[in-house]
């Protein structure tokens, strides 16, 4: 969504605003401490909800407010650079800007156009039959290239249509901009919680197309069914409105031919380059997921290429740099969590009160991530959840997990008017083409009831696929071990798992049983970002009140994917 100096917010309106956000971060930053948390603990909480905050309440200084709150974390030893470099996800970044470069692409060959003109030139056309094509074109468009451009072109498309039929345009954009929103979950490159959470959960397309895509059409389908009976009296008024123009001898809208080929090539292209992408890395023995994220940067390199005369505008015009750096600081900042170890009590708080099975914890995550992306970014919530998945895929198979947090996402969109970019554009449009405005009522009635619907749909089959799903489950690489002692406090047999972090000449352990380790990692080793598992004897240490008991580190292994 662009910035808009004209649409400044007034003073009076924003002191308040300041104020609460001021509150809450004031809050929990010094609030923490009484709840367990460590000072750095504190401040990345406080500094997340600050954005949090900030989004919901100055949507155009979101920016700005990552920009302050990074400062914070580097100020207060929160975030060190190195860690902000390694959090900011610059591949995902890089996936988007070949995405939107592509796009730009697709729009300049008519592409979109032509897409428009099918659906315009159906045969036997009747309201059931548009309202149907539409969503469904939209889902899938929104899972071919982004949420965004679907709805902008779906929208033309009802906007025509409705004109010719003296219509009111608003409870088709309603129908489709639904759609957009369930469509995009169905591949990692409909939305960029997808391919954040494909990264992440190291999910190949081949994961979103055997798991979530199937999801997502049941969804669709039966969504698109109930919005057929909600809005069954605005149908019936196009069925008359169609009839009384055909009587007259005049078409729906005028056909023009469109030069659709070297588009469509390019999308094909694209689309089988990144689905074999799991084929090519197995086939080179490259990193997993390596060739996913270079794919659309190769693609839009040959369309630079090859249209010279536009690669300018591409990267200048068409990549939107501004959510883009969002994006990267918001990433950076939700890395910290990890970085601090709140992720660790997030996923204890979690698994106490939702259990450690999919069965309670997928219907979990999927309502806190739909109700908390109806007002907030959803991309906020999927780089806050994130970390905590990957503590709880310790001991609960992740697949599940994964897709509850995709699907809350991206059907959480839907309950409000805020809920997602593709909902605020939709709307602007409506408004600028002919005054209709909705209000936020007549949207939850509908956008609620559908994402009940849908949610239901993908929680109750993600129950259902669960003990079927490969368990993408963690395994541990043994790592070489110095003669490290860790301050345990009672006696136990077994072996500690926890995430390492560097604290000056120390390594922390933070697990179960927390402690310092001195000298764990052999010089050389490096220390593993993930999660650990240590193992020794047990040893008391009458000297220590709060930890009478040391291991003597005999094994540590890296928890890694297989």
């Amino acid at each position: 969504m662009s910035e808009n100096s004209s649409n400044a917010m007034p003073l009076k309106s924003m002191i308040p605003r300041f104020a609460i956000l001021l509150a809450v971060a004031f809050l929990v930053g010094f609030g923490g401490p009484f709840v367990g948390m460590t000072a750095n603990q504190s401040t990345a909480c406080a500094v997340f909800i600050s954005i949090i905050f900030g989004t919901l309440f100055f949507w155009e200084f979101r920016l700005a407010v990552a920009f302050l709150g990074l400062a914070v974390l580097i100020f207060s030893k929160s975030l060190d650079i190195p860690t902000f470099v390694s959090s900011s996800s610059l591949e995902v970044i890089m996936f988007l800007v070949g995405m939107m470069v592509i796009v730009g692409a697709l729009r300049d060959l008519g592409f979109f156009t032509w897409i428009v003109q099918l659906i315009v030139s159906m045969p036997h056309l009747n309201g059931r039959k548009f309202i149907f094509v539409t969503a469904v074109a939209s889902a899938l468009l929104a899972c071919a290239v982004d949420e965004v451009t679907s709805i902008i072109f779906i929208s033309t498309l009802i906007f025509q249509v409705c004109d010719r039929l003296k219509l009111n345009p608003t409870p088709y954009i309603l129908i489709a901009v639904l759609a957009t929103n369930i469509g995009s979950s169905g591949t990692m490159m409909g939305n960029p919680v997808g391919i954040f959470i494909g990264t992440k959960g190291q999910l190949t397309f081949g994961d979103f197309m055997v798991w979530s895509f199937p999801m997502m059409l049941a969804s669709l389908v039966v969504t698109t069914g109930l919005l057929l009976w909600f809005y069954r009296k605005d149908l019936k008024q196009f069925d008359v409105s169609l009839k009384d123009r055909l009587s007259r001898g005049l078409s729906i809208a005028p056909v023009v031919k469109v030069p659709y080929g070297r588009g469509l090539l390019l999308l094909v292209l694209t689309v089988v380059a990144i689905a074999s992408h799991h084929q090519t890395e197995t086939l080179l023995e490259l990193e997993k997921n390596s060739v996913l994220l270079v794919m659309p940067l190769i693609c839009a390199g040959i369309v630079m290429i090859l249209k010279s005369n536009r690669a300018r505008h591409y990267i200048e015009k068409e990549v939107d740099w501004w959510t883009l750096i969002f994006f990267m600081l918001l990433f950076a900042v939700a890395g910290t969590l990890e970085h601090t170890h709140v992720d660790q009590l997030l996923a204890s708080g979690f698994s106490k009160i939702a259990g450690k099975t999919p069965a309670t914890l997928v219907p979990f995550i999927f309502s806190v991530s739909a109700v908390g992306s109806a007002f907030v970014d959803n991309v906020i919530f999927v780089a806050a959840f994130s970390p905590v998945i990957e503590q709880l895929a310790v001991t609960v198979k992740d697949l599940p997990l994964w897709w509850a947090l995709l699907f809350g996402a991206c059907f959480g969109g839907n309950i409000t008017m805020i809920g997602s970019t593709a909902n605020i554009v939709a709307l602007g449009m409506l408004e600028k083409h002919g005054g209709h405005q909705v209000s936020f009522f007549q949207w939850l009635k509908v956008g609620l009831l559908c994402t009940v619907v849908s949610g239901g749909i993908a929680v109750g089959t993600l129950l259902a696929l669960a003990p079927k799903m490969p368990d993408h489950h963690m395994s541990f690489e043994k790592l070489k071990a110095g003669s490290g002692y860790v301050p345990v406090s009672e006696p136990f047999e077994g072996e500690l798992v926890g995430t390492l972090s560097q604290r000056g000449n120390d390594i922390w352990l933070t697990g179960r049983d927390g402690g310092k380790i001195r000298a764990l990692v052999s010089e050389g080793t490096g220390l593993p970002s993930g999660s650990v598992r240590v193992s020794g004897k047990i040893f008391a240490d009458k000297a220590n009140k709060e930890y009478p008991y040391l291991m003597k580190v005999e094994k540590l292994e890296a928890l890694k994917r297989d």
